[in-house]
């Protein structure tokens, strides 16, 4: 995946990858039209990927320390999109910064909510906290301890992590824009606690059982601008 001419260089920092199995019916009711699930070995799957995002800038313009570097959340599944391709779909993201919350809203059309949230790193354990401004009972707190490095990823783990494509609806029409950056240098990782309901809050059943747990210190990230997609396109 290469974004010839990128409208945002951004820097994801600290992650971890906490994934769960579910049924493919549960998770394509609560798609939009034109998105399909995307399944491995029958099951579809939801992740919760905490991270601080750093270094975010439009091209030419310098990244502002304040603005620039923040903790997010995710939860989201994996999708083929009418194009054929394909992507991520997000049921909610997290931010602990409210302008880059509302200029996501705006001109990504993605559901970011503006939430109380820290990223702590103490040696290979990793501390996220979120709370939610407007809902504080909506939460995530987790902890995780970073193992050793996958020097291979599994099928599926590429399935998981290696995605390059987000999808969106913008007035009723379905977008997409790419991301760019390179192989995640992915870690295995031990789940110490957690603490969510967020995938709750999207309209999710409750995860069942322990998730599946990736550490990565992080990749840089060229952002492409959106652009309508449709069935061939």
């Amino acid at each position: 995946m290469v974004v010839e001419r990128p409208v945002m260089f951004q820097t994801w920092r600290d992650l971890t990858f906490l994934h769960w199995r579910y049924p493919a019916t549960a998770v394509q009711e609560l798609l939009p039209p034109g998105l399909t699930v995307d399944t491995h070995d029958g099951d579809a799957w939801v992740g919760l990927v905490p991270f601080v995002m750093a270094g975010i800038r439009a091209p030419y313009v310098p990244a502002l320390p304040w603005l620039s570097r923040f903790p997010e959340t995710n939860v989201r599944t994996y999708v083929i999109g009418p194009d054929g391709r394909a992507g991520i779909w997000f049921f909610s993201l997290d931010a602990a910064r409210l302008a880059p919350v509302v200029v996501a809203r705006l001109t990504y059309s993605l559901p970011y909510v503006w939430s109380d949230m820290s990223v702590r790193v103490d040696g290979p354990t990793q501390h996220y906290l979120c709370r939610r401004h407007r809902t504080p009972d909506q939460r995530c707190d987790a902890t995780v301890r970073v193992g050793p490095p996958i020097p291979e990823p599994s099928p599926l783990e590429e399935f998981l992590t290696a995605r390059h494509r987000l999808y969106s609806v913008r007035s009723g029409r379905m977008v997409a824009a790419d991301a760019e950056h390179g192989p995640w240098p992915l870690r295995r990782g031990e789940l110490l606690d957690l603490d969510q309901n967020l995938l709750e809050a999207g309209g999710l059943p409750a995860p069942v059982g322990d998730p599946l747990v990736h550490a990565s210190a992080g990749v840089l990230v060229r952002v492409s601008g959106w652009r309508e997609v449709s069935s061939g396109s």
